[in-house]
């Protein structure tokens, strides 16, 4: 339900769905697996029980427990996953910067992913 700094009129999930659409999309990154960090989930988890999600005006379509943060994380997820229209690899993390515990399991699990990306590019797996 936050809305953008420097546009009140713009709500910013709305506006991070659409600049991961364009990129995601864009010629340039045709070929390019992608790994989507959905971050702040400390501040979700604070909030979805306080705001239900379909609630907020762009979500109606929410289907979920309205306050529950691991639907409310899975239809975001999905959200996000059904902006890939060229059926690219992404691969999705819900991260929280500030937990080190969890940057280094997804800094791991980056690493595994790109070199098995580098290993299949350059014929080594299939």
């Amino acid at each position: 339900d936050q809305m953008l700094f420097e546009d009140d009129h713009t709500n910013r999930m709305v506006e991070a769905l659409t600049l991961f659409e364009d990129i995601c999309n864009n010629r340039w990154f045709e070929d390019t697996a992608m790994i989507l960090f959905l971050n702040k989930r400390d501040l979700f988890a604070e909030k979805v029980p306080r705001k239900a999600i379909n609630s907020v005006v762009h979500f109606t379509d929410y289907q979920g427990d309205p306050n529950d943060y691991d639907d409310g994380v899975a239809y975001f997820k999905s959200k996000f996953l059904a902006c890939n229209q060229k059926d690219k690899d992404i691969y999705p993390h819900v991260t929280c910067a500030t937990d080190t515990n969890n940057v280094e399991v997804v800094f791991k699990a980056c690493k595994e992913i790109i070199l098995k990306e580098n290993l299949g590019n350059n014929g080594f797996m299939s």
